[in-house]
């Protein structure tokens, strides 16, 4: 197993980019060489319980599973708020990095911190690594395409980013993003050929709308081989996934999905049946993509 990053990061700076999306820019103990090298580089934030200055974490060793064994054995009302984000920015030849937060206004510890943040707070964060990433490189992926499809909700938003940064002149790509509304618009440099479509809930909340399935169905797609790229609320995701294999005849190999969230569910809440199967598609998935490489 591979080695998992663990580290303690304080907060310097926080900015408000739109209404509901803060970006948060923090200053590392310690980071590894790779971490901001490639796009959508998945990472843990630890939150601290209440009455903590910092999340009580383990400390590193050389293989994630025993950490994240020992993580567990922490007493639960002492054991941090774990949750998944993606790597905004790494400003180079530094140990800062930039996360950004979705404020969705519920009582989650993570928006819950982000409202209430302030410099000199501080947060464990977990990888970037490649226990997170998957077994073929997703930039060759993409370059191995004809052109690249990238659909998702605001959650996808620190990830397409990246994504759409780190494209090369002329690569193709074509863009739907689901948001609330017209002002959670965010602009991107890139030297791709790139079409953004953005689709308004407008009042729908989150998880509910169908606003951005119904654009990939109804959308024309370019001619040649794309590579898929799905990320948001589980349930679209796995409708995009849906329509891309069998109604537009897509390899599911040519497809990186993932359900960065649940409607009415939180990563503190049991799987459901449709999360296990698809975490068991997937690891077949990365399994034979790994065999394939080896």
């Amino acid at each position: 197993m591979a080695e998992l990053p663990v580290t303690f990061i304080q907060v310097t700076d926080i900015t408000r980019i739109t209404p509901r999306m803060a970006r948060v820019t923090f200053e590392a103990d310690h980071l590894d060489d790779s971490v901001g090298r490639s796009p959508d580089q998945q990472l843990k934030l630890c939150f601290p319980r209440a009455g903590q200055r910092l999340p009580v974490l383990p400390e590193q060793n050389d293989d994630a599973a025993s950490w994240y064994q020992a993580f567990l054995a922490i007493p639960e009302d002492e054991r941090p708020w774990m949750r998944s984000f993606t790597l905004r920015r790494r400003v180079p030849g530094t140990r800062t990095v930039e996360i950004d937060f979705v404020l969705h206004g519920d009582t989650g510890p993570a928006t819950g911190w982000a409202g209430s943040a302030r410099p000199g707070d501080r947060l464990g964060m977990v990888g970037p690594s490649a226990v997170y990433a998957r077994p073929v490189s997703l930039t060759d992926s993409i370059a191995a395409a004809d052109w690249l499809l990238l659909a998702g909700d605001e959650t996808a938003l620190p990830a397409i980013g990246t994504l759409l940064e780190a494209l090369p002149k002329e690569a193709r790509a074509l863009v739907y993003i689901e948001v609330a509304d017209h002002t959670e618009q965010q602009s991107f440099e890139t030297a791709g050929d790139v079409t953004v479509h953005w689709l308004y809930r407008d009042g729908t909340p989150p998880g509910r709308s169908e606003v951005l399935p119904d654009a990939v169905r109804g959308a024309e797609f370019p001619p040649g081989r794309p590579f898929a790229w799905l990320a948001g609320e589980a349930g679209a995701v796995r409708a995009l996934r849906r329509h891309l294999v069998n109604d537009r005849g897509l390899d599911k190999g040519s497809i990186d999905f993932s359900g960065y969230w649940r409607f009415k569910l939180t990563q503190d809440d049991a799987p459901t049946s449709e999360d296990m199967a698809e975490a068991q598609e997937r690891l077949a998935e990365f399994q034979a993509a790994a065999d394939d490489h080896s």
